[in-house]
């Protein structure tokens, strides 16, 4: 083979992806590697990062035997990784005990106290609640509950920082991480003292890696003893990388304000760049330069999307999984012919898709889902059809938030197991009113995100936006019926009334629930 090739890494919650891609972004090896996830408590996640090591080099053999690319004609490495997980390190960079999964949610307390603090800062999350998931809560946890593990500490670091050590012998992070998951900010000066002094954790500033790079710039190059373990040419340079989510945004094409990536799945996360910050409820960001150096990063999202789909198919969907079964067929294939037989909103039925709270527009962790609209002549096709649309409702709404805090979504890029959907994507397009954009890989955008990193920090293409253009490519476009977007409109507003008529008794009953479970937890502690 000939040409030249990069190298991405895309460490996710459960496996380890390694990509070795060409300059027009094709794929001439991929290879997995799995590693287990352990839950030692409730609402607890970790892992080894030893288990992270074992599978990365693993996986990097394995694609570079299959690929036949020589090592040598490998020209950039970068990578992504889950965020915030967070790593522990002794002075030797050695972990001092398992990382903190992302998904953990232990620092409950610590993020109320950031909330509490009121600090400028905090216009990261739209002055509103602040996540137990984020990297600074579980930070000031580990101070709190493990005194003696965080005063051996000499590097507190998210699991893309640790890895970016491990192949440079480096201590360096990238913009992105540091300010999504830990409020730096380039425009008001870099870390925020006075959150951290508020916090009475100023030590902690001490622990975080002080050199902050983009994303793209080398790191440093690749070590002698690692390249070997890895099966890769030692001086190979390694860019900076990120966070997963915001480096598929980056394999989707998303490299110019306006245009905003839609990653679909389990729950909705919609990632955009801005020529202006941009800060609201229900917003994250708007990151200085966290993608692209001059424009501010913008995530928001529904919490709960395809995982109600699931949730329904699993629970109510009985005689259409056993149909499946007879036909050799997945059973989203059968429950979607049932529902395309059924009208535009369902014959009157409203599904709010706040299954697990809503993230945008309401920052409201106590809302709710609800179904309404109900009558004996409806069908599980009814009830499967109204919970897509509901989760379209809740991208629409999403997006409408969006354009009053000024930003405006005019090129939408989707990607994630809902576009194998061709009747959830043309829901989408309708009650968007807007084309959404389906490239090719898109199954592959965080690895594809990497590589483009590498790309452009190895010299092989001169910025993003020219990555972008040469590596990501359009497959398929999915153009909005705009008839049935009129006919939406009725359904939308009926929506839109749903959370203010029932916000009231959502956040009774949540409360009454939280309260009686701590209650229990209380009496069996005694």
């Amino acid at each position: 083979m000939s040409g030249k090739y990069v190298l991405g890494v895309d460490f996710g919650t459960e496996s380890v992806r390694v990509g070795i891609i060409d300059e027009q972004g094709g794929a001439a090896a991929i290879a997995v590697r799995t590693y287990p996830l352990h839950h030692p408590g409730p609402g607890r996640a970790e892992q080894n990062p030893d288990d992270w090591w074992t599978a990365l080099v693993e996986a990097c053999n394995e694609a570079v035997s299959k690929s036949l690319v020589s090592p040598e004609d490998i020209a950039g490495i970068s990578l992504d990784a889950t965020a915030s997980t967070v790593v522990v390190l002794d002075k030797n960079g050695r972990h001092l005990r398992p990382a903190i999964m992302w998904m953990d949610v232990r620092a409950t307390e610590e993020a109320k106290r950031i909330e509490h603090t009121g600090d400028p800062a905090l216009k990261y999350n739209g002055f509103g609640p602040v996540s137990a998931e984020f990297g600074l809560p579980k930070a000031l946890w580990i101070k709190k509950h493990e005194p003696q593990i965080y005063a051996k500490s000499a590097h507190i670091v998210d699991c893309c920082d640790w890895a970016i050590y491990r192949l440079t012998g480096q201590w360096s992070s990238s913009v992105n991480v540091a300010s999504a998951k830990y409020y730096y900010d380039r425009d008001s000066g870099g870390w925020p003292t006075s959150l951290y002094n508020a916090l009475d954790a100023v030590d902690l500033l001490e622990k975080l890696i002080p050199h902050v790079r983009d994303i793209f710039a080398v790191a440093g190059e690749l070590r002698r003893d690692v390249a070997e373990e890895l099966g890769l040419a030692p001086g190979t340079p390694v860019a900076q990388g990120g966070v997963d989510a915001y480096m598929g945004a980056l394999g989707l094409g998303v490299v110019e304000p306006g245009t905003i990536a839609l990653v679909t799945g389990s729950s909705h996360v919609v990632i955009g760049q801005s020529a202006k910050p941009i800060h609201g409820p229900g917003l994250w960001g708007a990151y200085t330069d966290a993608m692209l150096p001059g424009t501010y990063t913008l995530e928001a999202g529904q919490a709960s999307t395809g995982s109600i789909l699931s949730w329904f198919k699993n629970s109510f969907c009985g005689e259409y999984i056993a149909e499946a079964e007879r036909r050799g067929v997945n059973v989203y294939e059968v429950l979607n012919e049932a529902a395309e037989n059924i009208p535009i909103g369902s014959e009157g039925l409203v599904v709010l898709d706040y299954f697990q709270g809503n993230r945008a527009p309401h920052s409201d962790p106590y809302a709710r889902g609800a179904i309404w609209g109900l009558s004996l002549s409806h069908t599980p096709a009814h009830l499967y059809r109204a919970i897509m649309e509901g989760v379209c409702y809740g991208t629409a709404n999403m997006f409408d938030a969006l354009r009053t805090q000024g930003y405006d979504p005019s090129t939408v890029m989707v990607a994630g197991g809902p576009t194998k959907s061709p009747l959830w994507m043309q829901m989408h397009a309708d009650v968007l009113g807007q084309p959404l954009h389906i490239t090719k890989g898109g199954d592959i955008a965080p690895l594809l995100g990497s590589a483009m990193l590498a790309a452009v920090g190895s010299g092989v293409h001169a910025d993003l936006p020219t990555a972008a253009s040469a590596m990501v490519h359009t497959e398929l476009t999915v153009e909005p019926d705009m008839q049935a977007h009129e006919a939406y409109r009725f359904y939308f507003d009926r929506y839109r009334e749903t959370y203010d008529q029932l916000k009231s008794p959502m956040h009774s009953m949540a409360t009454h629930l939280r309260d009686s479970a701590e209650e229990s937890c209380v009496r069996r502690e005694r």
